[in-house]
């Protein structure tokens, strides 16, 4: 089988549930050469051999920050991004992304002060140590351990706190503003996660392989390269028709199609 497109990964929440070795049969079988996991795996003392064994590299990894709630113990958050950011330098890993951690009782406003000034300390790490730290558009579906569930939003929040963005199409993709917010995005875009849906579905998570939905996927694609995006693509499949299909099955499909696509639009 021949290797999946070089700018493509697929996020290990796809195969979650799957050992590290379970991962790396998918991985290999897949034929992708950059890995997006999440910290619990970069922190698999395991982790590590697996690099030196295969000609991986890590291109995001994700994390919950302050235990999904802002109103936890600053230092101990701090502490445990800390970690996870000097485990991703150790790797040579090229982002770490975020969920915030939720509000509680505090204003959209307030919740945003406290969580610039709890990451502050971890931002400036991340700069030193040459990691990309970043948060991404999510639901307000998870709004008990995330702020930011507009595009909008998580560009204002980035902004604020001087990270950079985790875009994820499936979250943002209908909302009225989206293509000037992916402009005012793309400068400190990290990552961009890609994944379709199909109308009419109701269930959370319920992504489907890019093609065989409505986003128009194409397009946006276009619209990050041409505005310089030079970074990976995700793929984060999971949900009931990912696994009606089969995870792999959905994933190997998901490559070629979105790895046809890129090499269309000379990726």
């Amino acid at each position: 089988m021949t290797g999946a497109h070089k700018r493509l990964s697929v996020h290990s929440v796809t195969f979650y549930g799957d050992s590290l070795a379970e991962m790396q049969a998918h991985w290999a079988a897949l034929g992708v050469s950059r890995l997006s996991i999440l910290d619990s795996q970069l922190l698999d003392p395991e982790f590590p051999m697996l690099l030196q064994c295969n000609d991986y590299t890590v291109e995001a990894v994700y994390h919950l920050f302050a235990g999904g709630a802002l109103s936890s113990d600053p230092q101990a958050a701090r502490a445990a991004l800390s970690t996870v950011i000097d485990a991703a330098t150790a790797v040579g890993a090229r982002t770490v992304y975020l969920l915030t951690g939720g509000r509680g009782d505090l204003t959209w406003a307030r919740a945003a002060e406290r969580f610039c000034a709890m990451v502050a300390p971890c931002v400036t790490h991340a700069k030193t140590a040459g990691v990309a730290l970043a948060i991404e558009n999510a639901s307000s579906l998870y709004a008990d351990i995330h702020l930011a569930h507009t595009l909008r939003d998580t560009v204002a929040l980035a902004e604020m706190c001087g990270l950079s963005v985790c875009l994820d199409v499936f979250h943002c993709w209908a909302e009225g503003d989206f293509d000037a917010m992916v402009q005012r995005a793309l400068p400190r875009t990290a990552l961009i996660q890609l994944s379709d849906y199909v109308l009419g579905d109701r269930a959370l998570p319920g992504r489907a392989v890019p093609g065989d939905g409505t986003i128009p996927i194409e397009p946006f694609v276009a619209q990050a390269l041409a505005g310089g995006y030079a970074h990976g693509f995700d793929l984060e499949l999971i949900g009931p028709r990912i696994d009606r299909e089969g995870r792999l099955e959905s994933a190997q499909r998901a490559c070629d199609v979105v790895g046809a696509m890129l090499d269309r639009l000379g990726a």
